[in-house]
């Protein structure tokens, strides 16, 4: 098992609150989309070390920083590229709880940690005085939910306990910040309670290694009704996780841009002691298209460039469909705004606390 790699700057975290008053940080795009283009098979999944496992492991995303780290490198790069200042890990999948899918749950801390160690040598890669670098480990929603019922006859059943989450969430969060991680982001929410898991697996590590990193949470709404899975308005969704104190909130995945606008905004106006974030998939799913989703990077660059003119994002990106090409024009569109201004108090503590570890 690779070791951890100790060589987070800290003064990038440190300087992360700074940096989202003065501009409009882009993240990148989507990992599962950009892997379709390689067409990778099973063997590329399983490479040497996985070739006699006895369940098939195509889809497995989260394998490839063993088998194919030279994919997930060069789809690290070409975002960086593009102009985005955080890179996300591979591990939207990376739970002991979701790799027992495919029965690996056993390898899910050491994914974590190499997952990390590639996105924080592109990074550094691409990292200048003027424009740092920063590598978000980013912590799933988990095939299993903690509050929603796999079974319609039986309200009452769940596949998963809080305490199972929060241990597979610990363990993640443990790999990724030994990988190197320079923040967290708890993403693709649809079950407040599993949101809830994750957020207290990171409080622990921090209460046990000492090191607070900025955390960004980022729920789903899942269709018009403006509702995560789970229930919760954004509004309500927001006073739920409050208690975290991220550095940012936001919505990602599920609609395009153009039916997300409603919800980012009322995020923008319900959440004024942080900053916000957004990276929506391109469109809605289109099978003839090449990324699998409807809109060209310039439809999905507009739309956001809009967010950004009417003042509701501190952190701009794109989720499911989008490509270096859409992160480029993201980057070009809301380069001429300022930021969404936040409760300068709030930023202030976010300052001292980065300072004091």
């Amino acid at each position: 098992m690779s070791q951890p790699t100790h060589t987070r700057p800290y003064t990038r975290a440190q300087a992360l609150p700074e940096l989202l008053a003065q501009r409009i940080l882009i993240l990148d795009g989507a990992m599962g989309t950009m892997i379709q283009r390689y067409k990778l098979g099973e063997a590329d999944y399983r490479g040497e070390r996985f070739k006699d496992h006895p369940k098939d492991l195509k889809g497995n995303n989260e394998l490839l920083q063993f088998t194919r780290p030279d994919v997930i490198t060069e789809i690290h790069e070409g975002y960086l590229a593009a102009g985005a200042d955080i890179i996300e890990t591979n591990t939207f999948g990376a739970t002991s709880i979701a790799q027992d899918d495919y029965g690996l749950g056993a390898v899910a801390g050491e994914m974590n940690l190499v997952a990390a160690q590639l996105a924080r040598a592109a990074a550094t890669k691409f990292s200048t005085p003027d424009k740092p670098r920063f590598v978000a480990g980013a912590l799933g929603p988990t095939p299993r939910t903690a509050s929603i019922s796999p079974d319609v006859n039986d309200p009452a059943a769940r596949n998963v306990s809080f305490e199972a989450l929060r241990k597979a969430y610990l363990e993640q969060a443990q790999a990724l910040l030994d990988g190197g991680a320079d923040l967290f982001l708890v993403e693709t929410i649809f079950d407040t309670l599993n949101a809830k898991a994750a957020i207290f697996a990171i409080d622990e590590l921090f209460e046990t290694t000492g090191e607070r990193l900025p955390v960004i949470i980022s729920g789903t709404v899942t269709d018009a009704s403006g509702r995560i899975l789970s229930g919760q308005t954004v509004s309500a969704f927001w006073h739920s996780v409050r208690h975290a104190k991220p550095i940012a909130v936001g919505l990602n995945c599920a609609l395009g841009a153009a039916l997300m606008r409603p919800y980012i905004e009322e995020l923008a106006k319900v959440a004024g002691d942080t900053f916000v974030s957004c990276y929506p998939n391109a469109g809605l799913p289109n099978p003839m298209s090449d990324t699998g989703f409807d809109e060209t990077p310039d439809i999905t660059g507009g739309l956001v460039e809009g967010f950004a003119k009417a003042g509701f994002l501190n952190i701009a990106g794109g989720c499911c469909g989008t490509t270096p090409e859409h992160i480029a024009e993201i980057t070009k569109r809301v380069s001429a705004y300022k930021p969404r201004a936040r409760n300068e108090r709030w930023l202030s503590e976010l300052v001292e606390e980065a300072a004091a570890t």
